[in-house]
């Protein structure tokens, strides 16, 4: 993610700054494709040529404005452009410095201090100061349209100041659990100024008149607009941190997988992202191509509408069937879900079953059902807690209402762009058909269905969310106060809420850590959202050409879509690599006919490996969005 979430346009999830979700293609076998003529695929570009990094993607961007958009491929770009506070390491995603060198907090938490690099700069020459990020928090926090995707970072904030020009505070009124976390894309004030707060939604931010938008990250925008099929970047030539091993990346956006890893093969491509397994594997033993399955800190899930309403006036709003504002109802539908054949029919066996909103690799905070809570596939089970409902079958052999009046005809969404989340709904449809309830399944685009929640015009949809190494924005988004915005299930629980606000402020980890537990057992068992896998993502990328990707976390992860620039910073060409500037767990130049490049720790990443999402393993953080709008990522 929201679409941004406000949920804004798309919903990255649209709303979902994170939501995310890889798109699956059937699989086809690839045919040896001849070399597109003049390229030459064993070097990045020729002498006179800059040197490109050209990415295959399947989700455009929805909006290159940090404060509106909510599809991963926007996180993506807005990574490139701006910098943030605090970074995450590439090793376990732990905060790391960025523009802030250090921080420290009072004995109560109520201030916090961040000392700040003095060589940062705006990609316009500008220096970049504790003044920008003051001004972009402080929009944040005075809760206009930029506090929808970012305000549940700087809960209890009250004011940032900035004290001098290397020195930021934080006022807090309530301590914040959360914090170091600030992921937050630092903006500078002097073109932000001019954008008025009625103005913020619609803001383009894009460039215009030949001239790129103004960041401090590593590369700046040179041409691509929202929606786009093309984004290009250029090096930063103001850059603090030091110029990246190359000249452009390029973005370049596919309707589908096939065509992505066809330019991969011919070399029109130098790195694709969101393959699924079956293709990472027919990649396997190709000259020149590493891939590889990272570990997602994501879930896919079937959401329901649990009573869509006016915000402002409490009234029910949309057409949603009344049998799912029932969490009686809903909670019997999770034991008529066969998430291991989902994993294994839908997924290929890239990922495990799914059950609750934070992944398995986030062990700390992950609450497990017993196996007496816990969702079997029982569709028995499933029909008795029905009938215990009220929801007894008629003579006609399907459910009815306690009044016993038709349940009718549950609708259920698929997103158009994911055939992952068509075949999770077909089989969701047969598995209700099972247990006397009629569905039919209907295809939209992820753009249109977004609308469609926001207006309560929906039964039950499927999409997915990444999540961050904190739980506090994951557990925002089935707070009551979401609704109307991130929140997609319109759930709303008032012991849920006031659960939220006490880990929100909870110093002891212990403690946090049970309330953070109680919160997630009440949404499994009120079942807003029925959670079906943690899948991977399957990327790949020309190791003739590029080396020095780095994996996050690592082992395991991925080499982009990471929370941080690392593998940008990097990546150069294969026959530059050396040992890639020292950064031991980067992949080296493959050198032998299909061999994948190696890992710094001795681990060979297996093109034809299917990895799996391990619980222990800490996954890479996404920043809260939606992989694709598939995904709502």
């Amino acid at each position: 993610m929201l679409a941004v979430l406000e949920r804004l346009t798309v919903r990255h999830r649209g709303l979902r700054h994170g939501r995310q979700r890889t798109t699956v293609v059937a699989f086809a076998a690839f045919a040896a494709v001849s070399l597109v003529p003049g390229l030459a695929v064993g070097s990045p570009a020729a002498a006179d040529q800059p040197v490109t990094l050209t990415i295959g993607v399947l989700n455009d961007a929805d909006s290159l404005n940090p404060f509106v958009g909510i599809e991963a491929t926007s996180f993506e770009m807005w990574q490139l452009t701006y910098d943030y506070l605090v970074t995450y390491s590439t090793k376990d995603l732990s905060p790391e410095p960025s523009l802030a060198e250090s921080w420290d907090t009072s004995d109560d938490g109520l201030t916090w201090t961040f000392h700040m690099t003095d060589k940062a700069t705006w990609s316009d020459g500008r220096p970049l100061t504790a003044e920008d990020v003051a001004y972009t928090y402080n929009r944040i926090i005075d809760g206009g349209p930029e506090a929808a995707t970012w305000g549940a970072y700087l809960a209890q904030v009250t004011q940032a100041e900035a004290t001098d020009p290397t020195t930021l505070v934080l006022h807090l009124k309530k301590p914040n659990s959360s914090l170091p976390l600030l992921p937050i894309p630092i903006v500078p004030e002097h073109v932000w100024k001019s954008v008025a707060e009625k103005d913020v939604k619609t803001y383009k931010n894009e460039p215009t008149d030949g001239q790129p938008v103004v960041g401090s990250g590593p590369f700046r925008m040179v041409e691509g607009s929202a929606g786009g099929s093309t984004y290009v970047f250029e090096a930063n030539p103001h850059y603090w941190k030091g110029a990246p091993h190359v000249d452009r990346v390029v973005f370049r956006v596919y309707k589908s997988a096939d065509p992505m890893v066809q330019a991969l093969i011919k070399g029109e491509v130098d790195f694709v992202d969101g393959i699924n397994a079956l293709e990472v594997k027919s990649l396997q033993g190709r000259d020149g191509i590493t891939a590889q399955n990272g570990n997602a800190p994501s879930f896919n899930e079937i959401a329901f509408n649990t009573g869509a309403v006016d915000t402002k006036t409490g009234e029910p709003i949309g057409d949603g069937n009344p049998a799912l504002q029932d969490a009686a109802f809903r909670h019997a539908l999770g034991y008529a879900i066969d998430t291991r054949k989902i994993i294994d029919k839908v997924y290929q066996g890239a990922g495990v079953p799914g059950s609750v909103i934070i992944p398995p690799a986030f062990t700390t905070w992950r609450w497990e059902p017993s196996p007496d809570q816990a969702y079997t596939y029982d569709p028995e089970k499933a029909g008795q807690l029905l009938d215990d409902a009220g929801y007894a079958k008629g003579a006609d052999g399907l459910r009815t209402m306690p009044d016993g009046s038709p349940i009718g005809t549950l609708r259920l969404v698929a997103r158009s762009e994911s055939p992952t989340s068509l075949n999770t709904m077909n089989y969701f449809k047969e598995w209700l058909a099972d247990i006397g309830i009629k569905a039919d399944v209907v295809s939209m685009e992820s753009s249109k269905l977004t609308n469609v929640i926001l207006d309560g015009d929906f039964d039950a949809f499927e999409w997915g969310w990444y999540v961050d190494p904190d739980p506090t924005t994951m557990l925002d988004y089935m707070t009551c106060g979401q609704r109307g915005s991130w929140s997609d299930s319109w759930y709303c629980n008032d012991a849920y809420d006031k659960l939220y606000q006490e880990q929100l402020v909870e110093m002891d980890r212990d403690k946090r850590v049970e309330l953070v537990h109680q919160m997630q057992q009440m949404v499994y068992e009120d079942a807003p959202y029925l959670v079906t896998a943690y899948d991977t993502i399957g990327e790949a990328f020309r190791s003739d050409r590029f080396a020095c990707f780095a994996q996050q976390p690592d082992p395991g992860g991925v080499w982009l879509f990471q929370s941080g620039v690392y593998s940008y910073l990097h990546v150069r060409p294969a026959a530059d690599a050396g040992d890639c500037g020292g950064a031991t767990n980067a992949t080296a130049a493959s050198t032998t006919s299909g061999e994948s490049g190696s890992v710094g720790t001795g681990v060979v990443v297996g093109i034809g490996a299917v990895a799996v999402v391990v619980a222990g393993l800490v996954v890479l953080v996404a920043l809260r969005r939606r992989r694709t709008a598939g995904d709502r990522e």
